[in-house]
């Protein structure tokens, strides 16, 4: 588990690296409008709305590859049998999940704020005028903008596991048909389904910081 966390840190951070030298290369080759000082001002400080938000993005970067993760050690773990070392098993894996998102999202936000000061400023000064970015500043500064985003990922939440619910039945259905189906063209017995065990539970859990 600690060489496929380490591996999947590695390979987030590659990807920052790599977008902010391709943005940067690409920003130092194109050629800029002229901008006018008050612009520049706005796009500064624009820039500085959108970095709050950042942690939200390097959490939403990790959520895919450590999602298929957690299902696949979920899978893993419903093939042994129930009792203590399984028990003990799920609560190691769900402690090194959660130590690997406490160290890997700052480290991307970080990161990302660096980043974002050389990547975001060219690409707003050439696609927004000046009179437009005050209107996007007003709107980001305006606490009904605040409340909205930060109502953002409740909703989204609050939606997943309202639908979760509302279609696992039906999911499961279909998934264990084609289980058998893929078994039997393969010449093979599929596996008996196992009642969900800690781990399974963890990785539906979701993450919070």
């Amino acid at each position: 588990m600690n060489v496929k966390k380490s591996i999947q840190t590695i390979a987030i951070a590659a990807m920052l690296v790599g977008a902010g030298s391709a943005f940067s290369q690409a920003a130092s080759t194109a050629t800029a409008p002229a901008s006018s000082a008050a612009k520049k001002e706005l796009v500064t400080k624009l820039v500085q709305l959108q970095q709050q938000d950042l942690e939200n993005i390097a959490k939403m970067l990790i959520q895919q590859p450590l999602g298929n993760l957690m299902q696949r050690a979920a899978g893993e773990m419903q093939n042994q049998p129930a009792g203590a070392k399984r028990d003990a098993t799920a609560k190691a894996i769900e402690g090194d999940i959660r130590k690997f998102v406490d160290e890997t999202v700052p480290l991307m936000r970080d990161r990302g704020i660096k980043l974002s000061a050389t990547v975001w400023p060219p690409l707003l000064e050439e696609k927004f005028s000046e009179d437009e970015l005050k209107r996007i500043t007003a709107w980001l500064e305006d606490p009904v903008s605040k409340k909205y985003a930060q109502l953002g990922g409740e909703m989204q939440n609050a939606l997943a596991q309202k639908l979760v619910a509302d279609t696992r039945t039906t999911v499961e259905t279909r998934l264990k048909a084609l289980e058998q189906s893929v078994a039997k063209q393969l010449g093979i017995t599929p596996p008996a389904a196992a009642p969900a065990g800690p781990a399974a539970s963890a990785a539906a859990k979701p993450i919070k910081k």
